[in-house]
C-alpha cells in the first residue's frame, strides 16, 4: 500500500488528515440531518458543528506544520518543552515562557526563539522533527492570536518578529 501513492501525495494527505477527517464528519452530519428522524437528525446537526470546529483547527495545524526535515527533535511532555539539536538544545517549562519570536535569519532554517522569565533562550528550527506539536503549546499561551502566528510563519519576515510576549505585572 505504501507504493500506491507518491511520497509527495502521501505527505500532503498526512499533513491535511485532520481537515479530511473533519470533512467526512461534516458529510456524515449533513446526511443524518437531512435523512434522520428524531434524535438522529439532532445528532446530525451536532456532528456538523463538531466537524466544522475540527476542520478549522485542522486547517490551522496544517498551515503551521512544516516538512520535519530540519535539525533536531522537539518533545513536549507534561507542559515541559525539550529541544535536542545537533549543536544546542534545552528544556523549558511552558509556564515560564515570557516571549515568543520568529527569527528568519537563523542558520540553516528560520527558528522559533523562546525566552523564559529567567532569560533562558531556546531556538527551535521551524522544521525540526516534532515542531508541529508546538502549535498546541503556542495556542495555549494567554492572549495569543493563532492567526498572527500563522501569518508571520507564512510570510517569513526579514528580521526577528515578536509574536507574543507575557504582560509584565505592575507592582502598584
Amino acid at each position: 500500500m505504501d507504493d500506491f501513492f507518491r511520497p509527495e501525495v502521501r505527505a500532503f494527505l498526512w499533513r491535511w488528515r485532520e481537515v479530511l477527517i473533519a470533512g467526512v464528519v461534516v458529510l456524515l452530519g449533513i446526511w443524518w440531518a437531512l435523512t434522520g428522524v428524531g434524535i438522529n437528525q439532532w445528532l446530525g446537526y451536532i456532528f456538523c458543528l463538531i466537524g466544522i470546529g475540527w476542520g478549522i483547527a485542522g486547517v490551522q495545524r496544517a498551515r503551521f506544520a512544516q516538512d520535519g526535515d530540519g535539525p533536531g527533535v522537539v518533545q513536549i511532555r507534561e507542559r515541559r518543552l525539550a529541544y535536542f539539536g545537533p549543536l544546542d538544545g534545552g528544556i523549558m517549562d511552558v509556564a515560564d515562557l515570557s516571549r515568543l519570536e520568529i527569527d528568519p535569519t537563523s542558520h540553516p532554517d528560520p527558528s522559533w526563539v523562546l525566552t523564559s522569565i529567567e532569560g533562558q533562550i531556546l531556538a527551535i528550527p521551524i522544521n525540526a522533527k516534532g515542531a508541529e506539536d508546538l502549535f498546541d503549546v503556542f495556542a495555549a499561551l494567554p492572549d495569543i492570536k493563532t492567526t498572527t502566528v500563522l501569518d508571520v510563519l507564512s510570510r517569513t519576515p526579514d528580521a526577528r518578529v515578536t509574536v507574543w510576549s507575557r504582560v509584565k505585572p505592575l507592582l502598584h
